[in-house]
């Protein structure tokens, strides 16, 4: 046997994988002929026409933000209009961080051709979004009164919901009232013994300048802080702003209460187990990442660091008429604003309440109160009542006579009982809870970026202006207001 040298074919001369099969032409280095404008791109119909035809038109009023440019110092700032087309079509497909945003001036044609082939930078991005939250949040108003010019806002039948918005904040940075007082005892304890050593080691240092060089380095004074004194009284230094806040607090809600007792003639009761009725409960938390964020229940069960946000949906088209927010969990709470920023709404886009429009809401939001409340506003109040205790009088038959000492939910039952009313109130979960899906599949909205309720609330508002803005794209864009 003699061995032979294998010698391969020239790359050139192989035969191509596949190549006694039949496929469609394809080859990289293929020179294109690409239109030289950017619109060309894009094809007839897409959201990215729908965005940059809302801005150019003039059809969002963007004179809030020019008028923050003032001084002409330094290198000369993105265009607004450039940034709000890459927030809207941005946080439109559910892509809200900046630098997510920046890559994708690069990568999405949709995106350069908005950015009219720049690219700002995350940090432009992240600084322009924080500039002008205020005006990016009334762009909600805007795009409500253009969907109520495209006919899709009819008013007769509104439904109010909230959802829990994760906070940016983790619930493992919450501490509770009762393990702040514990806690600040153990630093106070901690930062006394390090303080102690501090002044030994100070003192020994003093005798020789070779132990001090030993003992702190050639290029140290000797006389700084460790770093496990600083680091504790840093940390002693924020729970003790949180444990003063959640005092305070406590002091005012449990003043109000008191007040609003005294008023109804009612004597307020001390708490059990001798606890000061005027400081905090033992339980009562407060995050140090978001201290304005509060722990609450989620729909999985689960609790996290969350808003609650609340939305009134529109029935005729699911376009939201008011988006308020809130850091209180109990949905009853939020009814009153909720209405009130209706009314403010609804003069902001001159419009009114049809005579008989229905306001539909779950058992969340029931109380005596809130009936009262929506019928101040206009509305016919639909609100589930839930189940009825025990000690109260059972609902009544949805015929006959009402009596005449039945309650406020009583009442309220029977309405919902009857044909007319369970088919109102049915039409509620068909209208308010696909927004908050598609507000979290399509813009992946749950979770929120900034922090404080403030800002947390101008991005919800942000929020829902988008969902609008896809609302009026999706069933016929600007050519709705021009005809309508």
């Amino acid at each position: 046997m003699v061995e032979v040298e294998a010698v391969g074919a020239p790359a050139s001369e192989r035969a191509p994988v596949g190549a006694e099969k039949t496929f469609r032409a394809y080859d990289p280095d293929q020179v294109l002929l690409m239109a030289p404008v950017l619109q060309d791109w894009i094809p007839e119909g897409d959201l990215a026409h729908f965005v940059s035809d809302l801005v150019e038109s003039g059809a969002l009023d963007l004179s809030a933000i020019y008028a923050s440019y003032e001084d002409e110092r330094g290198y000369p700032p993105y265009d607004p209009r450039l940034m709000v087309k890459l927030l809207i079509y941005g946080y439109a497909n559910g892509v809200v961080s900046s630098r997510k945003l920046e890559r994708a001036s690069y990568r999405d044609v949709a995106v350069r051709m908005l950015c009219a082939d720049q690219h700002p930078d995350y940090r432009s991005i992240a600084r322009f979004r924080v500039r002008h939250l205020e005006a990016l949040a009334e762009l909600f108003v805007q795009a409500l009164r253009l969907c109520r010019k495209a006919r899709l806002v009819g008013l007769g039948t509104l439904a109010l919901d909230g959802t829990k918005l994760r906070a940016n904040a983790s619930r493992h940075k919450a501490m509770s009232y009762e393990r702040m007082v514990k806690k600040e005892a153990e630093l106070d304890a901690e930062i006394a013994a390090l303080r102690e050593q501090v002044e030994r080691l100070l003192a020994d240092a003093e005798a020789t300048d070779a132990a001090e060089d030993e003992r702190f380095g050639a290029d140290r004074r000797g006389d700084e802080l460790p770093a496990e004194l600083v680091r504790r009284e840093d940390r002693l230094a924020r729970i003790r702003e949180a444990k003063q806040e959640l005092e305070a607090e406590a002091a005012a809600a449990e003043t109000a209460r008191r007040a609003e007792m005294g008023e109804q003639g009612k004597t307020p009761r001390n708490p059990p187990g001798g606890r000061d009725p005027f400081t905090p409960k033992p339980k009562a938390q407060r995050n140090f990442t978001d201290r304005e964020s509060k722990i609450m229940k989620t729909a999985d069960g689960a609790f996290h660091q969350c808003y609650n946000g609340q939305a009134i949906v529109d029935s005729t088209a699911q376009v939201i008429v008011v988006a308020e927010l809130s850091d209180q969990a109990p949905d009853a709470r939020q009814l009153q604003p909720a209405l009130d920023q209706l009314d403010e709404n609804l003069r902001a886009i001159d419009a009114r309440l049809p005579d008989g429009a229905a306001l539909l809401a779950d058992a969340g939001y029931f109380s005596e109160d809130n009936v009262r409340i929506t019928s101040e506003h206009g509305l016919d109040p639909h609100l589930a009542t839930g189940r009825f205790k025990h000690s109260e009088p059972p609902a009544p038959a949805p015929r006959g006579p009402i009596a005449k000492h039945a309650t406020p939910k009583q009442k309220m039952a029977r309405k919902l009982k009857t044909k007319k009313g369970a088919a109102a109130y049915a039409r509620r979960k068909t209208i308010v809870e696909p927004v908050f899906g598609q507000i979290d599949t399509v813009q992946d909205a749950r979770q929120l970026l900034l922090r404080g309720t403030a800002a947390a609330r101008a991005q919800w508002r942000f929020n829902c202006a988008v969902h609008n803005l896809l609302k009026l794209h999706r069933n016929g864009g600007l050519a709705l207001i021009h005809t309508g």
